[in-house]
């Protein structure tokens, strides 16, 4: 009957999942943590784990965490908007210029579910498997203009067109969903070591960037014969691939943890659809991330968490790439001879992002038996530099800092009510349009986040 249960949980949740909407995430666009208890503090707990989804981070933790299964549903709202100035050049001398527009993203609420449970197979050997969603894009820029030469430098007048780019309604949408299997062995009582075989999913679409197509690697090729079909405008395309993680988890004293995990880059199929849009021919695969952790426990009651995590975005090309790298396609305007350079080339113009560290401080507290008390902060520089403007509209990931709280109430019979609340300043990001320097960029961003998640022994 439990693995009936167990069964029928999952198969929700992955319906859940593949019907939820996407998110503009955290931190660039990966969540501060996976788990409700973890994300009621920040995103810390690595060396601290409590619940089966701290696998996600750490697959070393599930040879401390009783058998369970966990299910939870997050409410995630990103709020975003972004503004252009007045331009003097106006789509004059070959300028590309955004309005003036100010405008709000319409897409502003997201349901985020995730299911996992593991198995203690003997004193020393533990599997889990978790489902969950995390990480994703969404913005829907309606309305709008851009202004500029549509067959420049040919003799066609300066024109004014509807949307960001030009190309209509403007935005993107990603969905990430991960299958995660995990196996820990624990030696001793002190330390555990883990792996995670991860299956992963992507859903995109981009909308409004049709304009563009003559800076596609298709386009330039031709000498400029052929329209690219994979740009803009093309429905939900899907992208499949795989993983792994490992990490380590030492106890070396009753008030005292620290742990350590690595996961790969995540090796991903094509998005066919966009091959004209993303580096690589549609390349988007998922960065690879490190997590250090340690707890401190001063008494059975508190517990005192810190996290660092890195994440080298700037080693996925369509998500690292300067956008100054368009500059050299051939068909730019520049000079430029390197067909590689152009969207949808090996070098092809991406968001640019940097590199991630973010710092995580959690703390929880119990009060009795019933009720324990979560809370956390975590700060970061955002990945998105001030030269990289114009094509981050789509995805202004600027939020830093991020404040959370929560609880976990436990019943008579073990089982356990997680939530956790999440709230993340607004931040504003400026700088001038890559392809009118007269014209600046502004957008800014701030969000909230709630989680509820329930968890039953077994």
């Amino acid at each position: 009957m439990k693995n009936l249960h167990g069964r029928s949980i999952l198969g929700l949740f992955i319906v859940l999942t593949l019907a939820a909407g996407s998110a503009s995430a955290t931190n660039g666009y990966y969540t501060t943590g996976t788990g409700t208890k973890s994300k009621a503090q920040a995103g810390a707990g690595s060396a601290n784990p409590g619940e089966v989804m701290s696998l996600a981070t750490n697959p070393a933790n599930i040879a401390f965490v009783p058998e369970s299964i966990d299910a939870g549903l997050g409410l995630f709202s990103p709020m975003r908007d972004y503004e252009t100035s007045s331009s003097l050049a106006n789509g004059n001398g070959g300028a590309f210029t955004i309005g003036p527009n100010n405008i709000d993203s319409k897409n502003e609420f997201f349901p985020i579910p995730f299911v996992g449970m593991n198995w203690a197979l003997s004193d020393a050997d533990f599997l889990a498997a978790a489902f969950y969603a995390r990480g994703g894009m969404n913005t829907k820029w309606d309305g709008g203009t851009a202004t500029f030469d549509p067959d420049r430098p040919g003799p066609a007048p300066v024109t004014t067109f509807d949307g960001t780019y030009g190309g209509g309604t403007a935005g993107v949408d990603l969905m990430q969903a991960f299958l995660n299997l995990t196996y820990a062995r624990k030696f001793g009582d002190q330390f555990s070591l883990g792996a995670s075989a991860i299956i992963a999913m992507q859903r995109f679409e981009a909308r409004g960037v049709s304009k563009f197509a003559g800076f596609t690697e298709t386009f330039a090729r031709s000498g400029g014969t052929v329209m690219p079909k994979d740009l803009s405008g093309n429905g939900h395309d899907m992208s499949y691939g795989y993983g792994a993680s490992v990490g380590f988890q030492w106890n070396p004293m009753d008030m005292f943890s620290l742990a350590a995990a690595y996961t790969t880059k995540m090796s991903m199929s094509e998005f066919g659809d966009y091959a004209d849009l993303f580096a690589e021919e549609g390349g988007f695969d998922m960065p690879a991330t490190a997590t250090f952790g340690i707890a401190v426990k001063p008494n059975d009651r508190l517990a005192l968490m810190f996290d660092v995590q890195e994440t080298w975005y700037s080693d996925v090309g369509s998500v690292g790439n300067p956008v100054q790298n368009i500059g050299r396609c051939p068909t730019a305007g520049f000079g430029g001879t390197d067909f590689e350079s152009c969207l949808g080339g090996s070098r092809g113009a991406g968001f640019g992002w940097e590199d991630m560290t973010v710092y995580k401080f959690g703390a929880s507290y119990q009060l009795d038996d019933t009720w324990t008390l979560r809370g956390g902060y975590s700060f970061t520089d955002q990945p998105i530099p001030k030269d990289q403007m114009t094509f981050n509209i789509l995805a202004p990931a600027v939020v830093e800092d991020h404040f959370t709280v929560g609880f976990t109430r436990r019943n008579a019979g073990g089982n356990e009510l997680n939530l956790s609340f999440m709230y993340a300043p607004e931040q504003t990001l400026k700088g001038n349009n890559n392809f009118d320097p007269t014209q600046t960029v502004e957008f800014s961003m701030h969000q909230f986040e709630l989680e509820v998640s329930y968890s039953w022994k077994r």
